[in-house]
């Protein structure tokens, strides 16, 4: 393989990753002074240009000269070691150095994406070691169970379990309800966390609007569950149901500009305003103070039973729709949007997308994701109503359902338009 200028660019980047690992090493103090490791700025810079050429040189084939080179700097990071630790045991710095040496092999045989993001994965990580050891020290018994719990579940039990589906209907899908588990003990456990590190209830309000990203109605469901043993919290995990069901209307139109563009020239004004209530309730609810904090010592963050029951409950809701589907399958768009909108907004989204690039007039299809939304919104209304409790029900029923008619009003006023 020629050393053209691409080789020359690859070699750059792992000499720029050495480089930014030394200055935080140099800056840290670590290459100076009485206990001074063996690496600074320049000694990094220089593995880095090391371990590129030797990437490069094993993708020209010479695997000869690039072996004995990274042995040569591999055995020159473990002398050091050994002579270091023999009045300082910390290895922080030769283990950044073997990083060092593999991201810039990576980086010189071709993967220099891969490369830059261990460079910048190992910089956070000790830059930010006094915060990350801070927040260690926080750790309980209860958060590491929990953590170390949820890693299983997601790690180990998720792969296991098969796609399906399996029965009628639509049939069962293990792998997908598990999701759904991970999905509400995910939750539970983010804003347990953000609450014990320091945000108080507002870790619950940011919580729930972070998870409108992937489904306003998990987030609705997990928080009318936590509110009714979490009576002092419950402004702030009203403002992350509001939050996530203002996230969800632009996900919408962020879904249908990819895909289809006139359909969101139709859709974005009718959502101005119920963006404008959610972003409204929650912003009122971040800044009311809760008592989130006291409430959540010795409670199970990942709340897996409830997880559990909720998945089940999903898994009802959509035999329910299958099943209407099935009955009442040829009721046109608007029929079909309700129904969609009930379980599923990607789908619907992506569905009316795919009729608008397919010829059908964006007025018709953007009428059947608005009502869609009305019908996504109105099953969080119920949700909100006969499974929350407290103040948490009563601020997301009057959110919910002003956004329901906001969204009714400019149905109303735009029939004649489309």
């Amino acid at each position: 393989m020629p050393f053209d200028l691409a080789a020359l660019e690859r070699i750059a980047i792992a000499l720029l990753g050495g480089l930014a690992v030394g200055i935080e090493r140099q800056w840290s103090g670590k290459a100076d002074g009485p206990r001074a490791r063996f690496a600074g700025l320049r000694t990094f810079t220089l593995l880095g240009l090391v371990a590129g050429l030797s990437g490069w040189l094993w993708t020209a084939g010479l695997t000869g000269p690039a072996l004995v080179l990274l042995a040569g700097v591999g055995a020159l990071v473990v002398v050091a070691y050994l002579a270091a630790s023999r009045r300082d045991i910390e290895g922080t710095t030769e283990v950044a150095a073997f990083v060092v040496l593999a991201a810039g092999v990576l980086s010189g045989a071709g993967y220099t994406a891969v490369s830059s993001g261990i460079i910048a994965v190992t910089v956070f990580l000790l830059v930010e070691k006094r915060q990350l050891h801070r927040l260690v020290k926080k750790l309980d018994l209860v958060e590491l169970r929990a953590g170390a719990r949820f890693a299983v579940m997601a790690a180990v039990v998720l792969p296991l379990l098969p796609p399906g589906p399996y029965g009628p209907l639509g049939g069962i899908r293990p792998r997908f309800l598990w999701a759904l588990v991970l999905f509400f003990s995910g939750l539970s456990f983010i804003g347990y966390m953000a609450t014990r590190g320091g945000l108080g209830g507002r870790g619950y309000a940011i919580a729930g609007a972070v998870g409108g990203l992937v489904s306003s109605t998990s987030v609705t469901l997990t928080f009318a569950r936590l509110s009714r043993r979490m009576s002092g919290a419950g402004r702030a995990l009203a403002a992350g149901t509001l939050g996530a069901c203002a996230v969800l209307l632009p996900r919408v139109l962020i879904a249908s500009a990819v895909l289809a563009p006139a359909l969101t020239l139709k859709l974005w004004p009718a959502f101005i305003a119920p963006v404008a209530v959610g972003i409204v309730f929650f912003l009122i609810g971040l800044g009311q103070p809760s008592h989130a904090a006291r409430e959540e010592k010795e409670r199970n963050p990942l709340q897996i039973k409830a997880a559990l029951e909720m998945a089940a409950l999903f898994q009802i809701v959509l035999w329910i729709s299958a099943y209407a589907k099935q009955r009442f399958g040829g009721m046109g768009l608007v029929g079909s949007g309700a129904l969609l909108g009930l379980v599923d907004m990607d789908a619907l989204t992506i569905s009316m997308a795919h009729q608008t690039a397919a010829g059908t007039p964006p007025g018709i299809t953007s009428q059947a994701v608005i009502v869609g939304v009305i019908a996504n919104t109105l099953v969080k209304f119920t949700i909100a109503l006969g499974i929350g409790r407290g103040v948490f029900r009563s601020i997301t029923t009057i959110g919910l359902l002003l956004m329901a008619v906001a969204l009714g009003v400019f149905l109303f006023l735009s029939r004649g338009t489309t």
